[in-house]
């Protein structure tokens, strides 16, 4: 009894040893069964493979016109706008002199810091309210193919002390700022992904001794 069953167990064994071979051997392509993938991955955004193959736009960034009377605001404002263009507009941010595509080019129209609230003796909340008008001409030709006007703006509470509340303008201010360079990364990214914007000129030349 002893020995049919160890035989019973012995066939099972070996039963269980050929499906592991064989399974062995169709993962090695043996028995004829093969798993590929084929074609191009999946792509963010919705980008087709044509779309995902066709080089960025080679943009520059002029520094910013201030028509305000805050100082040095077109420095950090420029600023953050070519950091989130290189991150987040699909497009390479190249030097001004550089051969680009695209310029972008804008002003800072204007600044207001209305009170939000306040009591019988004092301001008690602010705002900083910016706005900046930006447009993108192809680098070639001077043409006109995008412009937006975007609006931020950031609070801040108001304290006794007025060196304090300065620091906490200017901190809202660079806030404002912050929010509309991404929101015009973004909506470039938009028109560049619906295609918009023109495609970019391939091998434009450098312009001398004048910047774009």
């Amino acid at each position: 009894m002893s020995s049919l069953f160890a035989n019973h167990r012995w066939s099972v064994t070996r039963q269980w040893f050929c499906s592991f071979l064989c399974v062995l051997l169709s993962l090695s392509a043996g028995c004829g069964y093969q798993f590929r993938v084929e074609g191009p991955g999946p792509t963010i955004g919705g980008t087709t493979s044509e779309a995902s193959s066709t080089p960025p736009p080679r943009v520059v960034i002029r520094t910013l016109r201030n028509a305000t009377f805050e100082p040095n605001l077109e420095t950090r404002f420029t600023n953050y706008l070519r950091h989130e263009f290189a991150s987040g507009s699909g497009a390479q941010v190249v030097p001004e002199g550089e051969a680009a595509d695209l310029v972008v080019s804008g002003d800072i129209l204007s600044v207001v810091v209305p009170t939000l609230s306040f009591s019988q003796t004092t301001t008690l909340e602010s705002r900083t309210e910016v706005v900046v008008a930006v447009k993108v001409e192809e680098s070639r030709t001077k043409r006109l193919v995008w412009s937006h006007l975007a609006k931020e703006a950031s609070e801040f509470f108001v304290t006794p002390d007025l060196q304090f509340n300065r620091v906490l303008q200017n901190r809202a201010l660079e806030q404002a700022g912050r929010y509309i360079a991404e929101d015009l990364a973004s909506r470039f990214l938009m028109q560049l992904e619906s295609g918009r914007l023109t495609k970019p000129v391939t091998n434009a030349p450098a312009e001398s001794g004048q910047k774009p």
